[in-house]
């Protein structure tokens, strides 16, 4: 396997620390925060890395295959790119690069509905394999039209978003006054004029803006007209009712992403879904919730099989890619991860940290003697 890769940056962990030197605090602390004092966002990989794998050192081995088939495609690699709101503020351009990097590698591009790019800018970037994530909003004409606008784009994916039932509380992002574009306060002016070259690359590409919802939202939100805007166009707590009629309309797979409980679980398989992500949207709307990893557990010991059962939030690694999937993971998502890279490396940082979750996944499965991916389960420590 021959993947491009940048030696100075062998880790997320070292992708990290250069994004942080690379972009204005502000935006950073919005890309590596959660909520309130932090415990879910620490608890997840925590949790995670909790899980061992048995090597198998004797045992015949004739290699070992990442590709995985999922709702009809076969992706290279067990994990995906999950959708990542206001991309663009990190550094210019992130839903673009990692979109291209995504279908160089041939894996899954999930679009949020709140990020800087739109749904007609990324299906042709993907040639129409990208999915999309939609924040379910109060009036269904708008929900029509952005379902349809994703339908025109082929989308093959529609993920529902379901853990956003009110607005997380981010200490980090009210004291930054976070905004689209970003408040102009004197502290934010000298966080940017310290970043000359994602200043530089901001006004090249221009100042990012939320690209697909354009057509519904005023300009120029601040943090509290931004929080009262998304109160009033979109209803986040989801139900059996609102989903019935995104379920017939939508002629492709659907996904309910959010899932933490068996009794989520339950009613998504009531409503004809597709697949469940379980999540805690990466530690950054309960803090005194499961760990993702903990959830996922119980969830896909009682419904792998009746439902593709995947998993974000936490996952920094291959090892961690691995230990999910042997924890009864159908396929994996990571956001953080892959915006630590943009935000690291620029054009580079998608492709390369791909490159290392690919790396690092085909090494363990060496390792541990796993020939296929669906196979991981057989490997785990109980």
């Amino acid at each position: 396997m021959t993947l491009k890769f940048d030696s100075r940056y062998p880790s997320v962990d070292d992708l990290r620390t250069r994004a942080k030197a690379r972009i204005p605090r502000f935006a950073f602390e919005y890309l590596d925060g959660g909520c309130n004092e932090d415990v879910s966002i620490a608890r997840n990989t925590s949790d995670i890395r909790d899980v061992e794998l048995i090597p198998q050192y004797l045992t015949q081995h004739l290699g070992s295959d990442m590709k995985t088939e999922l709702f009809g495609h076969t992706y290279d690699a067990p994990f995906g790119i999950a959708p990542v709101g206001l991309q663009g503020l990190m550094w210019p351009k992130s839903p673009e690069i990692l979109a291209q990097a995504a279908v160089e590698h041939n894996i899954p591009f999930v679009l949020s509905t709140v990020t800087t790019s739109s749904i007609e800018t990324i299906a042709k970037i993907t040639e129409g394999r990208a999915w999309f994530q939609l924040y379910h909003p109060a009036e269904d004409k708008v929900r029509d039209d952005i379902i349809n606008r994703a339908k025109v784009a082929g989308c093959p994916v529609l993920v529902i978003l379901c853990d956003v039932p009110t607005f997380g509380y981010r200490p980090r992002d009210i004291r930054n006054g976070l905004a689209m574009p970003p408040k102009m306060s004197l502290r934010n002016i000298l966080q940017i004029m310290g970043k000359p070259t994602w200043a530089l690359r901001t006004l090249i590409d221009g100042q990012p803006s939320f690209e697909t919802l354009k057509p519904y939202m005023p300009k120029q939100l601040n943090l509290a007209q931004l929080g009262q805007f998304m109160d009033q166009t979109f209803s986040g707590r989801l139900n059996e009712e609102k989903i019935k009629p995104i379920r017939d309309m939508w002629p492709g797979k659907l996904v309910l992403k959010g899932v933490a409980s068996e009794n989520d679980a339950e009613i998504a398989c009531r409503c004809g879904i597709d697949g469940i992500i379980v999540s805690n949207h990466g530690g950054r709307q309960l803090d005194a919730g499961p760990s993702a990893i903990s959830s996922l557990r119980a969830i896909a010991e009682k419904y792998r099989g009746r439902i593709k059962v995947m998993m974000d939030s936490g996952i920094r690694s291959g090892p961690d890619i691995a230990r999910t999937m042997a924890s009864g993971a159908d396929f994996t998502f990571m956001g953080r991860s892959f915006m630590y890279g943009v935000a690291a490396l620029g054009e580079k940082g998608g492709d390369h940290t791909i490159s290392i979750m690919k790396r690092q996944l085909l090494q363990v499965m060496e390792q541990i003697c796993c020939h296929r991916v669906e196979d991981f389960p057989k490997h785990l420590k109980w």
